[in-house]
């Protein structure tokens, strides 16, 4: 085949862009959306919908033999930057300015497996991505459908990059194809996230629950249970076979026995996720509880600089000790 130029626009249907919900076309870009987008009146969020359109965990992964890459960016709303993987080591970051860019990056000669990410705390909407000079663009073999769900602890804004969010790095340990529903202060249980699990096939699906629910004090010690049950039952409905890990908060010391405005601690709200995947446990062999304080500990307290999100070694941390509980999980055949 000869060379030219292949450009790949971004869609859910492609197997080169990946981990986005839905894409939505504003003018001659494309918005990432990790909700989906048609429901997003039904959400009653704004704030929810707000971060639903941050690019966390959302990039393109392909084998090519081209010599630049070239991706027209829209970026607004904080800091972002972009990483360029080169069969799986980090080649380079870019830090991307406020406004409209063309991000440029030369690939060394050769076939590659190439993995662009984009930012993760930040709103960018992006063009066609232009593979200068390829022969071959060929989408990674399919592999494990991951979806995770949870809060700014899963959306990672302190990681030191996209490609080092503690979800990006377990999918890259583990071959994963990943879908992060992080949404920083926006992880209340919310419909529209359940349907968007729902709707997005996964072969292993992850729900860290507890800590917006802390700090909003969404629910009341009476309702906090019933709505973990419902939500977990809701996935579990739309995924009968998919092994579901609930994950309860890691540590957070001025949070641990202080209660909110409607009286829970995270000790409590440990307790009683327990009891809910308990209960459902005893007729779903494929529900699985980890405690948040195995992943980060009272010994690792240090890596939280604000006593409740972790920094760029907590991340990687977090990953390192989570990428072997979800290995071990047992996974179905793969999604479709």
């Amino acid at each position: 085949m000869t060379a030219e130029d292949v450009r790949v626009g971004p869609s859910v249907e492609s197997a080169i862009w990946r981990g986005a919900a839905d894409w939505v076309a504003e003018g001659d870009l494309w918005q990432p959306w990790r909700l989906l987008s048609a429901q997003a009146d039904r959400a009653h969020a704004p704030d929810l919908i707000r971060v639903a359109r941050m690019a966390a965990g959302v990039r393109a992964q392909v084998r090519t033999d081209a010599t630049e890459i070239l991706l027209p960016v829209e970026h607004t709303d904080g800091e972002g930057r972009i990483d360029l993987v080169v069969d799986g080591d980090l080649e380079r970051r870019v830090e991307l300015p406020q406004g409209r860019s063309e991000v440029r990056l030369p690939l060394p000669a050769g076939v590659h497996d190439v993995e662009l990410w984009l930012p993760q705390l930040a709103n960018t909407r992006i063009g066609d991505l232009v593979l200068v000079g390829a022969s071959l663009a060929e989408p990674p073999t399919p592999r494990p459908r991951w979806t995770t769900y949870g809060s700014s602890i899963s959306q990672c804004g302190a990681a030191f990059g996209p490609s080092e969010t503690w979800p990006a790095l377990v999918a890259r340990r583990l071959g994963w194809d990943l879908t992060c529903l992080g949404f920083s202060g926006q992880c209340h249980l919310d419909p529209i996230a359940a349907r968007t699990i729902a709707a997005v096939p996964a072969d292993v699906i992850s729900l860290c629950l507890g800590i917006n629910m802390m700090g909003g004090a969404t629910f009341s010690p009476r309702a906090f249970a019933p709505h973990v049950s419902g939500f977990v039952e809701q996935v579990r409905q739309a995924h009968p076979d998919t092994p579901i890990l609930v994950m309860t908060p890691i540590v957070s010391p001025p949070r641990e026995r202080t209660p909110n405005a409607v009286g829970l601690t995270l000790e409590s709200m440990r307790v009683a996720i327990g009891e809910v995947v308990a209960t459902l446990a005893r007729t779903d062999p494929n529900l699985h509880l980890l405690e948040g304080p195995t992943i980060i500990g009272t010994g690792d307290v240090h890596l939280l600089p604000d006593d409740l999100h972790p920094d760029g070694e907590g991340y990687r941390l977090m990953a390192e000790r989570l990428a072997p509980v979800l290995a071990q999980l047992p996974q179905p055949a793969l999604a479709r």
